[in-house]
């Protein structure tokens, strides 16, 4: 397997990453006691989620992690892979895109990678939009993309 690509980038060099890619990630493995909190945070109880018995009856065969939580792990696999540095403040501003192209069954490991797709000056710093790809272990699919802004300022 190729070599992991960590950027570590200085604040005021972000529009010279436009184009660069990132990762991949190492792998995180998703468990029934992280969706379980999940759960309870975000009040979302469906049993495909948290009932093992209801959700092997289901085409998932099992439990799945809910997307939302999927999405979340962005922060410690990202925090791997990419960094802006000499920021005062780096903020998630948003998302253009989101999308769950396949389930992540509890007890699969996931990983992300990405590419730095544009880079605008703001008010104090830049934004900055980023395609970030899950995937899963021995999977065919991704199981989440989304474009991610992310503001980072001097």
């Amino acid at each position: 397997m190729p070599e992991a690509i960590a950027l570590s980038i200085p604040v005021t060099d972000l529009p010279e990453y436009i184009g660069r890619s990132y990762g991949p990630s190492s792998w995180l493995e998703v468990a029934q006691e992280d969706v379980d909190a999940f759960a309870r945070v975000t009040g979302d109880r469906n049993p495909i989620h948290i009932d093992p018995e209801a959700a092997a009856a289901t085409p998932f065969g099992g439990t799945i992690a809910h997307g939302l939580l999927t999405h979340s792990l962005v922060v410690p696999l990202m925090a791997e892979v990419f960094e802006v540095t000499g920021a005062s403040m780096g903020i998630n501003y948003g998302l253009n895109r989101l999308r769950f192209p396949a389930p992540v069954p509890v007890g699969s490991r996931i990983r992300v990678s990405g590419i730095v797709d544009d880079v605008t000056e703001v008010d104090g710093g830049y934004q900055v939009a980023t395609t970030v790809t899950w995937e899963i272990e021995g999977g065919s699919k991704p199981v989440c993309v989304a474009e991610m802004l992310l503001r980072y300022y001097r």
